[in-house]
């Protein structure tokens, strides 16, 4: 058992907690009536024992006379970070409730903690010091005015600073993300990513399906909440003082799988087919690959076109192994694999029965042509077919589709 906020301070700010490692809550002390402007600042920790002790005597000091909790997240780490907590919760109004078996990062950490949270306003941020948590009032200050519904800590904001020095590939990499990141977070923005947040508990209330993937739960946050006004404050990003980053490649492909669940969000009309017909282009010049070296060999070009479509399906079978795992929560069959092989049959068949029609049919036509028109039928035939068994690249259930579009 991890204990949770102790002693030490005012009764009417937070009443201690026990919790078991499920993060139940078993017994409440000193039950006291929380202020509407009670702030609950949610930190997701793993192996960061190190760090919380250098963290949350800064976060007191800048929350000085407010009301406010600290609620710890920790997704099973192997470190001392229980005891660690247990000691701090001694002084300090903090609770910490540990995930066993997470299996969806630091965002499903943190949307752990906004369920598990008690104030009206809730703050977002890191444990390895790199949000400073004296910038804790200026982050707050744009909410209590009424000029925001939502507030980002900006590396990038006129007055941001970084401090370890960026190569260009790291410059290039952030610069790539925001624009990707652009038709959610507004051209304004300079920060989507950021993961030092705040907002009121009514914003978060507002917000449709949250699904989110990876480390920017700030970007699918303000998607999802559909959130009006945004304001950034600058903030110096410091380097990581302890323990090792958790920022590592596939992370950012689970950005890029993060960002293709708000494309879908954001717009469900158009997103579906923009990757219909990347999978489509893929799969095409996959195929004409196969198609020409088969030609080259002396092969006829419709047997051509019919023994180069396999891989033209190998192709989309890529995408559909991305479909599968992103979209698992929304699938409407239970047998993706199966049905996508019954569309690539009857995608191949098309394809097949043309190719014969065209060879008893014409006698003259360019080989092309060929590729052109038995793929067309093809691509016709699947997503003739994809439709039938809600198979989109988007994968979501009809009623949330609706949803979406109301």
């Amino acid at each position: 058992m991890e204990a949770g906020a102790g002693a030490g301070r005012p009764a009417d700010l937070l009443g201690g907690i026990v919790v078991q490692a499920s993060g139940l809550p078993l017994e409440l002390k000193q039950p006291g009536r929380l202020t509407p402007q009670m702030v609950s600042i949610i930190v997701p920790t793993l192996n960061e024992a190190e760090n919380l002790p250098l963290l949350v005597p800064r976060i007191a000091g800048a929350m000085a006379g407010r009301a406010y909790e600290v609620v710890v997240v920790d997704d099973a780490s192997r470190d001392d970070t229980r005891g660690v907590c247990a000691t701090l919760a001694e002084t300090y109004p903090l609770t910490l409730h540990v995930r066993e078996q997470p299996e969806d990062g630091l965002s499903g950490a943190v949307l752990e903690g906004f369920a598990r949270a008690r104030g009206d306003v809730l703050v977002v941020m890191d444990a390895d010091l790199q949000h400073p948590p004296e910038r804790l009032p200026d982050l707050l200050a744009p909410l209590e005015r009424g000029e925001a519904d939502f507030v980002l800590g900006s590396r990038h904001a006129p007055g941001g600073t970084v401090a370890e020095k960026w190569g260009l590939f790291r410059r290039l990499n952030s610069r790539v993300a925001t624009l990707l990141a652009r038709p959610f977070a507004g051209r304004e923005t300079t920060d989507p990513m950021s993961g030092f947040i705040a907002l009121r508990r009514e914003t978060l209330e507002g917000a449709r399906r949250l699904t989110p993937l990876g480390y920017k739960i700030g970007l699918e946050l303000m998607c999802k909440c559909r959130v009006g006004r945004v304001k950034e404050i600058p903030i110096h990003f410091t380097a990581r003082q302890h323990g090792q980053s958790k920022l590592t490649v596939a992370q950012q492909f689970r950005y890029l799988e993060h960002l293709s669940r708000l494309y879908d969000f954001t717009f469900p009309r158009l997103s579906p087919v923009v990757k219909f017909l990347i999978a489509t282009a893929c799969g095409w010049l996959t195929g004409l690959a196969v198609f020409l070296t088969l030609s080259r060999t002396g092969m006829v070009p419709m047997r051509a076109a019919t023994l180069s479509y396999p891989a033209a399906i190998l192709a989309t079978a890529v995408f559909h192994l991305r479909y599968t795992r992103t979209q698992r929560k929304f699938l409407v069959t239970r047998t993706p694999w199966r049905d996508f092989w019954i569309v690539a049959l009857g995608e191949w068949a098309a394809c097949a029965a043309v190719a014969a029609w065209i060879a008893a049919r014409v006698r003259e036509i360019h080989a092309l042509e060929v590729f052109a028109v038995t793929y067309g039928a093809a691509t016709l035939a699947r997503y003739v077919l994809r439709k039938e068994l809600m198979q989109d690249i988007r994968g979501l259930r009809r009623e949330l589709r609706q949803e979406d579009m109301r």
